[in-house]
């Protein structure tokens, strides 16, 4: 009988494990993100925000625009107790006070008599986050994204598309071959360089980005980005990328292989028509990216509440067109 239940614990204890990490794969993630954006597109906001209750519940680490987009969706709802958590949530995953202060959407919220409450620990929930980063490491990748700005800046002072092309060459693709190494050694022993093990979701993806657009005839020969791609799939399955930094890295490799004329993720480049739409949502779709129909949809949402819904902004301004239509 002993034995019986010790084999009934071991095989509960493994269940157990192999639920959790099912539940740690972050392309699950992503695809509730999808569920509750596409909430938002139907106005179901209360249903929305319990199923953001839920995912929030079922993982570890939590990127920060999903939690901002809880708390902001709560206020517009008046649901102030459901905006409180997700605030303390959102410091505890690096909202800072600066930025929350500044946030007008939460203006309802900090009227709140418990807001003062939560403010007096903020320190604390900083700190909890602070915890979580490799420090080592954020100094280390910025020092990598200040020198690749730099190198890049040289570009962008030579006269012409010629200079400009074998300033890429000669001058940029050295040191930027020696970037990815370092990134790759990084990979290895850290993981990918991002929101979660840094605090930051630029630098990486700059310095990857940078280097998948030297020129056509670089890039067309280039084998140190293919050699890091399946790490950065692994990554994105940990949470340590995102798919909007995934899709960029990789729109910026396909746009200048192809003059800007073509795209994968609809984040660079000219979507012509239909067909490429189609194709182009199965690559987002693959990645956990919500897609192009799915986003216009929530600019719209944006444009009649006045709500943020944390949508990649900067190359991505306003909606994304397809060409015939």
């Amino acid at each position: 009988m002993k034995k019986l239940s010790l084999t009934l614990i071991l095989i509960g204890f493994l269940f157990a494990s192999t639920k959790s990490k099912a539940q740690e794969n972050y392309l699950n993630y992503h695809s509730k993100v999808i569920e509750y954006e596409k909430l938002i597109v139907e106005g179901k906001y209360t249903t929305a925000i319990n199923l953001l209750d839920s995912l929030f519940k079922q993982f570890d680490f939590l990127f920060l625009r999903d939690v901002k987009v809880a708390a902001e969706l709560s206020a517009f709802e008046k649901d102030y107790k459901s905006g409180l958590k997700f605030a303390r949530l959102g410091i505890k995953a690096g909202w800072t006070l600066k930025s929350i202060n500044k946030n007008g959407n939460l203006r309802s919220l900090r009227k709140q008599p418990e807001w003062t409450k939560l403010m007096s620990t903020y320190d604390s929930l900083h700190k909890i986050y602070l915890s979580r980063l490799n420090i080592q490491l954020k100094e280390q990748v910025h020092e990598m994204f200040k020198k690749d700005q730099k190198k890049a800046f040289g570009a962008l002072l030579r006269i012409g598309q010629k200079a400009k092309r074998r300033y890429s060459e000669i001058k940029f693709a050295p040191h930027s071959e020696h970037q990815l190494e370092e990134l790759g050694k990084i990979l290895d022993e850290f993981g990918y360089p991002g929101e979660r093990l840094i605090g930051n979701n630029l630098w990486g993806s700059v310095i990857l980005s940078h280097h998948n657009s030297i020129s056509v005839n670089y890039n067309s020969k280039d084998t140190l980005y293919d050699h890091l791609k399946p790490r950065l799939l692994n990554a994105l399955e940990q949470g340590e990328i995102s798919p909007y930094e995934l899709a960029q890295i990789e729109d910026w490799r396909i746009a200048a292989l192809n003059e800007h004329e073509l795209t994968s993720y609809g984040f660079l480049g000219a979507i012509p028509d239909n067909i490429v739409l189609e194709t182009i949502n199965k690559n987002r779709a693959n990645i956990g990216l919500r897609s192009i129909e799915l986003r216009n949809e929530l600019i719209d949402v944006e444009n009649e509440t006045g709500m943020n819904l944390h949508l990649p902004k900067g190359w991505q301004n306003g909606k994304i067109k397809i060409q015939e239509k």
